[in-house]
């Protein structure tokens, strides 16, 4: 679905990226793990089309959408991709619904509809009676659901997610994890974390390893060569 290709980034004097290849299939869950500064979040903004590499492809589905223009690239971003930060980034004067809804109508959906869609989605993530509660209302684990029922939304092909559990007690990153592995089987979605969680690893079907802006274990790049192999094999 997704194969990034000779990716290079620098910022000034710094090599972020260097030269770095990874594919991504449907209803995978992948972890990228490593130590601050081995390039892991700028990795995951360029295959979130949040920022654009020095060098090096991009494709979805067989297309390079790094040659997209900006205004190409966020209508592309708004339908096709979801992103969960480490903060839920919910904006506080606006209901669970409300945020829940607003990408969708950004997207041009219905005020209705874009409504009806984020009141089911929070309840399946078992928020079906926090729809007119505001952030400040909601616990920790409770806005971090909200949040990932926002980046369900539009139906995307594949969630980002940086550190999802990282503001979270220990309860509510074994909830988190537990909703992200229950969404895979329920509605085939794709997910690339983020993390420094090493439980996260627990669901992933494959853990990439990062330092100093390479992947260390190219077995965990995937493509056409990759046969399956599970995030806890990879942490042996």
């Amino acid at each position: 679905m997704i194969e990034l290709k000779g990716i290079n980034k620098s910022y000034g004097n710094l090599r972020v990226l260097d030269n770095v290849s990874l594919s991504i299939g449907n209803n995978e869950i992948i972890t990228i793990v490593g130590p601050s500064g081995a390039g892991k979040t700028t990795l995951l903004q360029i295959a979130g089309t949040l920022d654009r590499p020095d060098s090096g492809s991009v494709f979805y589905d067989g297309e390079d959408i790094a040659r997209f223009n900006d205004r190409r690239l966020s209508a592309f971003r708004n339908r096709n991709i979801g992103f969960i930060f480490q903060f839920h980034q919910l904006l506080p004067e606006f209901t669970a619904q409300e945020n829940v809804a607003l990408p969708a109508m950004i997207a041009g959906e219905s005020g209705k509809g874009a409504q009806k869609r984020a009141a089911e989605l929070l309840g399946l993530l078992g928020l079906g009676d926090r729809l007119r509660h505001k952030p400040a209302q909601m616990s920790g684990g409770e806005r971090q659901r909200a949040a990932i029922a926002r980046a369900l939304v539009n139906s995307p092909r594949v969630i980002f997610a940086d550190e999802p559990t990282g503001s979270l007690d220990s309860r509510n990153r074994d909830e988190i994890r537990s909703t992200i592995a229950g969404l895979r089987e329920k509605l085939g979605q794709t997910f690339v974390i983020v993390t420094h969680d090493s439980s996260m690893t627990s669901i992933a079907d494959r853990t990439v390893r990062m330092a100093d802006g390479r992947i260390l274990n190219p077995d965990a790049i995937g493509g056409a060569d990759y046969e399956g192999i599970s995030g806890p094999d990879l942490l042996m």
